[in-house]
C-alpha cells in the first residue's frame, strides 16, 4: 500500500473547545483535532459538529508552545514555483498563528515571542512539495524507501520545521498527550498526511534550451536547521558536530521532462527516457571552536579555542560528511595574512590531527608566498583519510581584478572532480512510484568555506557548478569537448543570475544583506557599481550585525527549538526587558540629541541682531556632550550591542560584565551607574547561569 502523501487542501474549523483540520478532497480520512486550550492532539473519524469553517490552508507548518499559550502555525498561502519530474513545488507566501486560548493572555514576553516568530516566518524563504522529497538530493532520493511517508524520508538536517512538527510526529508515533499526561496508544498512520516537511533556502526551476536541446535547470540550496543563526552570533562548531551556516547546494538538469515523470513513470517528450543529472556542493563554517565578538568595532575581536578541544566535535562532523557524501575536498578560502591567519592555521592543525600520516605540499609563485596548500594522507588508513584539504588564498590571487586566477583552484580540484563525478539517473518506464535507474553516483563533495561562508564561497561554488555542468553536457553529447557553456549567451545569462540570486538569499539569511561580489557572478566582471553596492552592503551589515541581529538570532532559536520558553505566569521574570542601568540606556539618546542640536545650530538661520557668543557656547557644550558620549559608547561597545536574549553567548555575558565593572569603578560615572541600576542587571540579562559555567 502506497503511503499517504500530505494533503494539498485542508479546511480549518474552529469552536470554543477545539480546532479541526480535514481535507475536503479526502473525506474518508480522519480529522485532526487540536483541543483547546490544552493542545492535546487526536484523530477523529468523520466531521465534528459544533464548529464553523474559518479558512482553507495549504498545510500545517507545526505547533509551538510559547510562554502562555500554544499556537498552530499554518500555511495560509503558497505560490507554485515549478515542477520537478512532474511534481509541483511551492514557496510559502503567507502564514498564520492560530492561538489555542479563546481569549489570549498577553504579557510583554509573549507578545515579543509572537512578533519574533512572525518576523522569521515572513522573511524566511521556505519551500515544500506534496509529492517529492526536496529535503534530499536526487542521489539520496534514489536510495530512499518510497513505501515510507514523505516526512519519514526527509533529511533531518534540512527538515526545517522538524521541531514544531514534534507534536504531530509524536501523535503519529503513538505518543499521545491527554490532560498533560503522555501515554502510548499505538501508531497513528492517519496523521501522516498532516506532516509537511519544509526546507529553508533557495529553489529555482527554469525551463531552458542549450544547443537546441530543451531541458530544465534546477538549483536548490538547503540550509541546515542545526546551529542556524546570524553572522556573529553563530560561528564554528558545536559539541554535536554541527557547524554554523551549513548549506547544501544541488545543481540539476532534467532532460525530456514532459511533466509526467513520477506519475506512472511515463516516458518523457518524444518517447525519450527522462534523465536527471545533479551535482552537490556544501559550505559550512570552519569546524573548530571560534567566535567573533562584537564590540562596535568594524572588525570584531576574534577568539579561537585550543585545537585539541575541537577534535572530538570535528570528527563527529566529518563522520557525517563522509557517510553522506564520500570523499570531502575541504576548500579553505580565508586570508593567509592578518587576523584570518589564525583560522587558517587552526583548520590546518585540525586536519593534520584527524588525517593519519598527513603529507603536505605547497605550490608557490611570484604573487604570493602560498598559492595552494594541500594536505593529503600518505596512505589511506582510516575513514578520515577521505578528507583532502586544499587552501587557496582567494583575495591575494584575485586582487587587481585578476578573477581569471580563480581557475588555479579549479585546476587543483579538477582530477578529484572528474573522479567523484555526478549523479545520473533515468526513470524506470512504467514504475508508478517514479523510481529511477541509477547510472552514475557522485562519490565525493567539495566543502567550501571562507570566514562567513558567503562571498568568496559563492564565487567559487558558481565556478565549480559551471565546470560540472559543462562536464554533464559533454557527457550527454549536447556540447563537444572543448566547448564552453558561456558560448550559449541566453543560458549563460540565466546561469549567472540564478547563482547570484542564490548567493544573495543565503547571505541575507546569515548576514542580513545580499552577498558581496555578485556583480562578478552576474556579469563575469567587477564593476564600479558592484563595488559601490558592496560598500553599501558592508555598511548595512555593520549596522545589522551590531544592533539588529539579536532578535533575529532569538527568532531562529525559538522556531528551531534551541530555546524553550518557560511557562511561568504572566508578567513574571520578563526576559526582554532592558535591565541595563538607566544611565547606560540613555547614552545613545544623549548622543542623538547632541548631534541634532549641533546640526540645527550649524544650519539654522539666526537674527543678525542676536549675540553670537551665547549661541556658540551652547554649540560647544553640545559638541562636548556628543564627543564624550560617543567616546563612552565606543569604549564600552559591548554594553550597546543588541545581544540575543534567549541563548546569550557566554563570551557576551563575560564581555558585558567586564565592561559594566569598568564603568562601576570609574570615579566619575561609577556612583551614577550604581544608583540607577534596576534590580542589578546581573539578575537576568544574558543568562548569567551560562556565564558561570563558562567561567568554571
Amino acid at each position: 500500500m502506497a503511503p499517504l502523501l500530505p494533503f494539498r487542501d485542508i479546511n480549518v474549523h474552529v469552536s470554543g473547545s477545539h480546532y479541526s483540520f480535514l481535507s475536503p478532497s479526502s473525506p474518508n480520512s480522519p480529522t485532526l483535532v487540536v483541543d483547546r486550550p490544552s493542545g492535546d492532539l487526536r484523530l477523529h473519524d468523520g466531521k465534528l459538529l459544533g464548529a464553523r469553517r474559518i479558512s482553507s490552508i495549504a498545510g500545517i507548518l507545526g505547533i509551538i508552545r510559547l510562554r502562555l499559550d500554544k499556537y498552530i502555525v499554518v500555511i495560509s498561502k503558497a505560490r507554485p514555483v515549478g515542477r520537478i519530474r512532474g511534481h509541483m513545488t511551492y514557496k510559502v507566501q503567507e502564514t498564520e498563528l492560530l492561538p489555542l486560548r479563546e481569549r489570549p493572555l498577553h504579557d510583554h514576553d509573549e507578545d515579543t515571542y509572537v512578533a519574533l516568530l512572525k518576523s522569521m516566518l515572513k522573511t524566511g524563504p521556505m519551500y515544500f512539495s506534496y509529492s517529492i522529497d526536496i529535503t534530499n538530493s536526487f542521489q539520496r532520493q534514489g536510495q530512499a524507501d518510497l513505501a515510507l511517508p514523505l516526512w519519514k524520508r526527509a533529511d533531518d538536517r534540512f527538515f526545517w520545521n522538524r521541531f514544531i512538527q514534534s507534536d504531530l510526529i509524536d501523535l503519529r508515533s503513538g505518543l499521545a498527550t491527554t490532560a498533560g499526561y503522555r501515554h502510548s496508544q499505538g501508531p497513528q498512520p492517519g496523521a501522516d498526511p498532516y506532516i509537511l516537511p519544509v526546507i529553508f533556502g533557495v529553489l529555482e526551476i527554469r525551463p531552458t534550451t542549450i544547443k537546441t536541446t530543451p531541458l530544465t535547470y534546477i538549483l536548490i540550496t538547503r540550509r541546515s536547521r542545526h546551529r542556524a543563526g546570524t553572522r556573529y552570533f553563530s560561528r564554528g562548531i558545536d559539541e554535536e558536530g554541527h557547524v554554523s551556516n551549513f548549506n547544501e547546494t544541488e545543481q540539476t538538469i532534467v532532460l525530456n521532462d514532459s511533466g509526467n515523470g513520477g506519475f506512472g513513470g511515463r516516458l518523457g517528450s518524444d518517447n525519450k527516457e527522462m534523465q536527471v543529472l545533479s551535482y552537490v556542493q556544501t559550505r559550512g563554517s570552519v569546524p573548530v571552536y571560534w567566535a567573533e565578538i562584537n564590540t562596535l568595532k568594524y572588525i570584531p575581536k576574534l577568539q579561537v579555542r585550543p585545537i585539541e578541544s575541537s577534535v572530538r566535535s570535528a570528527k563527529l562532523h566529518f563522520d557525517e560528511q563522509i557517510q553522506t557524501y564520500g570523499d570531502n575536498y575541504l576548500v579553505n578560502l580565508v586570508n593567509q595574512k592578518g587576523r584570518e591567519i589564525r583560522i587558517k592555521e587552526a583548520y590546518e592543525q585540525l586536519v593534520k590531527i584527524v588525517v593519519s600520516s598527513p603529507r603536505e605540499g605547497v605550490e608557490a609563485d611570484k604573487i604570493t608566498d602560498e598559492k595552494l596548500h594541500v594536505i593529503e594522507p600518505k596512505k589511506e588508513k582510516s575513514k578520515y583519510d577521505r578528507l583532502h584539504y586544499v587552501y587557496f588564498d582567494f583575495h591575494n590571487e584575485t586582487k587587481g581584478l585578476r578573477w581569471h586566477r580563480a581557475q588555479l583552484l579549479l585546476q587543483q580540484l579538477e582530477q578529484g572532480l572528474r573522479a567523484d563525478g555526478y549523479f545520473r539517473g533515468v526513470d524506470y518506464p512504467g514504475d508508478a512510484d517514479g523510481r529511477m535507474e541509477v547510472r552514475n553516483r557522485q562519490t565525493g563533495v567539495v566543502r567550501t568555506n571562507c570566514m562567513d561562508c558567503l562571498d568568496r564561497t559563492n564565487v567559487v561554488q558558481s565556478m565549480l557548478g559551471r565546470y560540472m555542468l559543462t562536464r554533464m553536457l559533454i557527457d550527454l553529447g549536447i556540447l563537444r569537448e572543448g566547448d564552453e557553456i558561456s558560448q550559449e549567451l541566453e543560458f549563460e545569462n540565466l546561469f549567472r543570475n540564478i547563482w547570484a540570486d542564490n548567493a544573495d538569499i543565503v547571505s541575507k539569511a546569515y548576514s542580513g544583506t545580499g552577498a558581496l561580489k555578485t556583480d562578478f557572478t552576474r556579469t563575469g566582471n567587477r564593476t564600479k557599481a558592484g563595488m559601490a553596492q558592496d560598500l553599501s552592503n558592508s555598511c548595512t551589515r555593520y549596522v545589522k550585525n551590531n544592533f539588529l541581529d539579536g532578535p533575529r538570532q532569538d527568532a531562529y532559536d525559538l522556531f528551531l527549538g534551541t530555546y524553550l520558553p518557560s511557562t511561568g505566569g504572566a508578567g513574571s521574570n520578563l526576559i526582554f526587558v532592558d535591565r541595563r542601568p538607566l544611565f547606560i540606556q540613555a547614552m545613545p539618546y544623549f548622543l542623538a540629541a547632541s548631534i541634532f542640536f549641533v546640526l540645527v545650530g550649524s544650519f539654522a538661520r539666526r537674527d543678525t541682531s542676536t549675540a553670537v557668543w551665547p549661541f556658540r557656547l551652547i554649540m560647544l557644550v553640545f559638541l562636548g556632550i556628543g564627543a564624550a558620549t560617543f567616546h563612552f559608547i565606543w569604549s564600552h561597545g559591548t554594553l550597546f550591542v543588541n545581544w540575543p536574549k534567549l541563548n546569550t553567548p557566554p563570551y557576551a555575558v563575560e564581555g558585558y560584565q567586564d565592561a559594566l565593572d569598568r564603568v562601576r569603578t570609574n570615579p566619575i560615572l561609577g556612583s551614577t551607574v550604581a544608583r540607577h541600576e534596576r534590580g542589578k542587571s546581573i539578575a537576568r540579562l544574558g543568562f548569567m547561569e551560562e556565564g558561570k559555567k563558562r567561567i568554571e
